[in-house]
C-alpha cells in the first residue's frame, strides 16, 4: 500500500517522492526505507528510481549495551568538566537548578558527538585509502554519493591532472613534453622535430614510466633533427 506522497521543485521541473511500506521486487533484505520518485524535468522524460537504504543488523540487547558503554564514558567527562564549571566539589556539583544541570550533560555530549565525528572521518579515510568510493561510503552511512563527498571531502583522493608532473625536454633542436595521463595513469609524449615534424603516441598505450615516455621521445628528436 503506497504511503506519504510529497511534490518538490527541483531545477525548473517537479520531484514525487513517494515512501512505501515494503521494498519492490521482493528484495529479500531489511531496509530502513526506500523511495520512488519520478523527474519530470522541463523538455525531458519521466525518470524512475529506486533507492534502498540497508537498516543496521544490531540487536536490541547490542544497543543496550552500547548505551550503558557511552553512559560509562560520558559520566566521568560530564564531571570533570562540571567541576570545571562550578568550582564545587563532588557531593555538591551536582546540586542546583535541574535545567542546569541538565545543560551540564546536554554540553558534554556535545564534546562526544564532536569526538565521533572525528572518528568517523578517520574511518572514512581509511576505506578511501583502499579504494572505497564515494558511491560506496554513502551506501555505509545511508546517504548519497555527493553527500558523502560533502561531508568527507577529503576522504578519496582525485585522480591527478593529465598535466601533474610534466616536463620539458629539449634535444637535436626539437622539444617535447611529457606528462601523466589521468584516466591510465600512464605516461606519453608529445614533440616537435628541429624539421618541424610534430609527433607523440597518442593513439598506442601509455608507457610505464616517465623514462620510458622520455626515451621515446628523445628518439624521436634524434630522427627528426636539422640537417
Amino acid at each position: 500500500m503506497p504511503g506519504a506522497r510529497t511534490r518538490l521543485g527541483h531545477e525548473g521541473g517537479e520531484v514525487d517522492v513517494e515512501q512505501a511500506a515494503a521494498p519492490p521486487g521482493g528484495m529479500n533484505r531489511p531496509v530502513l526505507a526506500y523511495a520512488t520518485w519520478k523527474l519530470r524535468l522541463s523538455n525531458a522524460e519521466a525518470v524512475t528510481k529506486v533507492v534502498v537504504m540497508p537498516k543496521p543488523e544490531i540487536t536490541t540487547e547490542e544497543l543496550t549495551a552500547l548505551d550503558r558503554a557511552l553512559l560509562d564514558a560520558l559520566n566521568p567527562l560530564a564531571t570533570a568538566l562540571r567541576a570545571r564549571e562550578t568550582g564545587l566539589p563532588a557531593d555538591l556539583m551536582w546540586a542546583g537548578d535541574p535545567a542546569d544541570v541538565a545543560l551540564s550533560v546536554l554540553s558534554t555530549w556535545k564534546v562526544v558527538d564532536e569526538e565521533v565525528k572525528r572518528l568517523t572521518a578517520i574511518a572514512a579515510q581509511t576505506a578511501g585509502s583502499y579504494g572505497a568510493s564515494y558511491e560506496r561510503l554513502g551506501a555505509a552511512w545511508g546517504i548519497t554519493r555527493q553527500g558523502a563527498r560533502k561531508k568527507w571531502p577529503d576522504a578519496v583522493e582525485r585522480p591527478a591532472a593529465s598535466g601533474a608532473g610534466a616536463s620539458g625536454l629539449e634535444l637535436f633542436g626539437g622539444t617535447a613534453e611529457l606528462f601523466r595521463e589521468a584516466s591510465s595513469a600512464g605516461w606519453r609524449w608529445t614533440g616537435r622535430g628541429a624539421d618541424g615534424t610534430l609527433g607523440g603516441a597518442a593513439a598506442a598505450p601509455a608507457l610505464a614510466t616517465k623514462e620510458e615516455a622520455a626515451a621515446h621521445a628523445g628518439a624521436f628528436l634524434k630522427e627528426h633533427a636539422a640537417g
